[in-house]
Parts: C-alpha cells; structure tokens; sequence
C-alpha cells in the first residue's frame, strides 16, 4: 500500500486557464489539490462544494487510479462519507490529505508445459514461494512434486519463505522454476495486474493425486510460562480473567495459527485498512486461518505501517474512540454478539451470534514478520498484543456484489447490531459475502475497531 501526500492551497487567478489541470471550474469557488504520488506531483483543482465520491472520481479521471482502490485522510480521520462535501471535513486552503492507495492483491499465473499441459491459478501477492509450489502441485494435479520445485531468481536460489511480490517488483523480471529441466517463469503487467507464465520442459513424470496433509497430533498449545521464549516466534491468548476457559473452536484457531509460524508461514500483511492487520496461514500454507491486528499498529499509533500520523492526544480515527483500544473493541464486539437464545457459555459450542460477527479473542504474538520500524530480535519487547479473528471464507465483500443480492434478513441483522455496538465504521467493504448450509447468501460483518465509542 502506498501513501501519497495532497496539499490544498487557493488556486490564482493566473492558474486557472492552464492546461496542466484537468477541469476547467469557477476561480472564486476552487483550491488547488497537490497530489504526490512516486515522487511526482500532479496538481489538479477542485471545488469546496464538491463531494468526496467527485474528488475520487476527479482523481481517477486524472491519475487513474481507481475510486475503490482510494482512501482519503484528513487530520487523522478518514473521509469516509462519500456525499459528503469537501467543506464539511473543514478542510481549507494550504492543508495536507492523504491519498492511501490499495494496490491489487492477486497474481494470475498460467502454467504451461512443453508436453501440452497447461491450467492457471490466481495467487495472492503477499503468499510465499512455497505456497506458489504448493499451488502447482494441487492445481496441476501433481504434476510435480514440491519437493523437486526450486525457484532461482537472478541466479540464487529463493527461499520457501519469500514473499512472491518481491521478486515481482520488476514488471520485467524473470524467475526460474527447476524441476529436472529448466522452466522460466515470467511476470509481465495486464491492465495494472501482474501474469505469470511458467513454461516446464518435457520429461517430467505425470504424477497423479494432489498435495495432502497428516493429520495434526498435537494435544495442545505449548505456552510459556516460567521457561524464556526458545523459539523465534511466539502465541499464546490474553486471559483478563483468570476464570473465564475458552471454548474449543477457539483453541482450534490459536492451534492453527501457532503451527502455520511454527512451520515457518509468514504473517501476510494485508493491504486493505489504514492498520496493521495480517493473514496468518495454516500448517500447509494453502489457507488462511486467522486476522491479527496487533494494538500498536492501529490507525495513527506508533507503529503504524500505513504511514499515518501518530495521534497527538490519543484520540482514534473515529471520535469518541481511543488509539490502542482498537482489538479490544473487536472482542467486545464479538462476545456481545451473542445468539438470538441469549448470552453464550464460555464451555458452549455456538461459534456465531446472531449478526455472524466471526470468533475473535485476546493474543500476544511475537513475529519478525509484523512492523518493526526500529528493527526486530527475538526480545520480550517485541511481543505484540492483540486481536485474533478467525478468518471466514467469503467471495468478496459487498463492495463486489450489488445491493439487490442481499437477503433482507441479513442486511437487518447487521443494522440491528450496529445500533447496539454504535458502529462508527460500516461500510460495503467491511462487510464480507459467504454462504450458509444450504448455500444461500450470508453477509459476515468485520472490523469493529470503531464500535462503542466514548461519544458520539
């Protein structure tokens, strides 16, 4: 993600006919919007009476980039009401907005043989080179073993544990897929997406079946008390009061994850949001499992990896709300959102509530893979705290689907409990799309960082 500085000034009267801007508007009405974007800037003017959604638009029409890939800060808060008018967020001549840019996540890769064998898959970005094996061998129906993939990029070899983006910073990189025989593989852009190309010699063996996992043996999560931390990563929950006994679906999600870091799946940084918050993989690498949104990453706290500024009174994005208080509320939000029978048992085994807001609890982590702007070692000052939530399997959020798709049922639910949480922060895309039992549609409510406020 990407973050670009917008200065506004009042536009002079000399600036208005010039050709560099992109709309011609009324000079006693308009200010000057600077966007520095990849260390250029672009000026182009608006009208304090313009909408948030017209100033997005504006800045597609001009720069190209996307109005739902766009997301604009001013003072700290976001402007997050799009019908709202650029006046009415006080924002003035000679002040400073943020352009946060949410770049695209998915790779599309075609596999192709020399034999004539050929499928594709679409890969997230941020997934590692071991997960893109894992990929080949599932979706090519192994016709090839992990084991006998190795990936060379500039003539070294990558490690399992590379992130894929990186070695496709350069829209013209190549890498090397061996296997027995040499096999490029080849990023190239399309329509602001990146295509991979993997051609394999001939000759290798056709081997049937898919990758499979054993079954995991552990009877429980190994946690630390007395004894110093002796590995490079660390999980365990938050127990605020001591008598309070976790149900086992939530065990189910903190094994999971611990053993996703144990066999070496990095944290993977998501690129929605203006916080830290991260993918956490499963053993095999093939599935998400858990969101971690550490506290101190958190819009405008100290380690914010969006390059928010640092809150100077500790007040949130959102009024009423207070950094670091963030994956509490998340908590809270999901052990209020109880069944429609009433509040839930600690030992009970009813995972959703009445709204679907997914399990979330309490966590301390430790991860070189999180935000360490001051570096990162293996310390007990790098434990980070925050919140766990079990990761739902959806097809996009109601951002991708029009309005007319949503049972009305669904969409109450949500309304009723946002009344009750006071949610600051509901919008189409923190609202996910999943099915139920019998396949129909069900919406899956996320992010209530925002929930609950102090004041509104």
């Amino acid at each position: 993600m990407s973050v670009a500085d917008v200065a506004l000034s009042p536009v002079c009267q000399e600036a208005v006919h010039s050709r560099r801007y992109c709309n011609n508007q009324r000079p006693g009405e308009s200010i000057l919007i600077y966007l520095s974007v990849a260390d250029s800037v672009i000026p182009m003017r608006v009208l304090e009476s313009d909408s948030i959604a017209s100033v997005k638009l504006r800045i597609q029409t001009c720069k190209g980039f996307v109005v739902k890939k766009q997301k604009l800060v001013f003072g700290g808060r976001e402007l997050a009401r799009n019908d709202s008018l650029v006046k009415d967020y006080g924002v003035k001549g000679g002040n400073v907005l943020h352009l946060v840019l949410k770049l695209s996540d998915l790779l599309f890769i075609t596999v192709q043989t020399t034999c004539g064998k050929e499928f594709e898959l679409h890969v997230d970005r941020y997934r590692n080179v071991g997960y893109l094996k894992q990929r080949i061998v599932r979706e090519g129906k192994g016709f090839v073993d992990v084991d006998e993939q190795e990936i060379f990029c500039n003539g070294e070899k990558v490690d399992d544990q590379r992130l894929i983006d990186d070695l496709c910073k350069d829209n013209d990189a190549v890498i090397h897929l061996v296997v027995q025989k040499s096999a490029k593989v080849r990023a190239k852009p399309i329509e602001k997406d990146l295509e991979l190309s993997v051609v394999a010699e001939s000759g290798l063996d056709e081997r049937r079946g898919s990758l499979g996992g054993e079954k995991n043996q552990s009877k429980g999560l190994e946690i630390a008390t007395k004894e110093p931390i002796v590995r490079d990563f660390w999980l365990e929950p938050v127990f605020v009061n001591p008598k309070v006994k976790l149900p086992s679906f939530m065990w189910d999600m903190i094994h999971s994850t611990f053993y996703g870091l144990e066999i070496g799946n990095q944290p993977i940084r998501s690129s929605e949001g203006t916080g830290g918050a991260y993918f956490m993989q499963d053993k095999l690498g093939l599935d998400y499992v858990s969101i971690f949104k550490p506290i101190d990453e958190e819009p405008m706290a100290v380690n914010n990896p969006q390059g928010l500024p640092v809150s100077t009174n500790g007040e949130g994005l959102k009024k009423g709300t207070r950094v670091g208080e963030g994956a509490v509320r998340e908590v809270a939000a999901y052990i209020l959102d109880h069944p429609k029978s009433g509040p839930r048992s600690f030992s009970g085994t009813e995972m959703m509530g009445f709204a679907g807001v997914p399990p979330t609890c309490m966590v301390r982590c430790l991860h070189k893979g999180f935000n360490h702007p001051d570096g990162y070692e293996c310390a007990p000052e790098n434990v980070k705290v925050g919140s766990l939530q079990m990761f739902m399997k959806n097809s996009g959020s109601c951002e991708d689907m029009g309005p007319g798709g949503f049972p009305l049922e669904e969409v109450h639910k949500i309304s009723v409990f946002d009344i009750r949480m006071a949610n600051a922060d509901r919008h189409a895309g923190n609202i996910l799309i999943g099915k139920g039992e019998n396949g129909q549609t069900k919406l899956i409510p996320i992010d209530h960082g925002y929930c609950l406020p102090e004041n509104v």
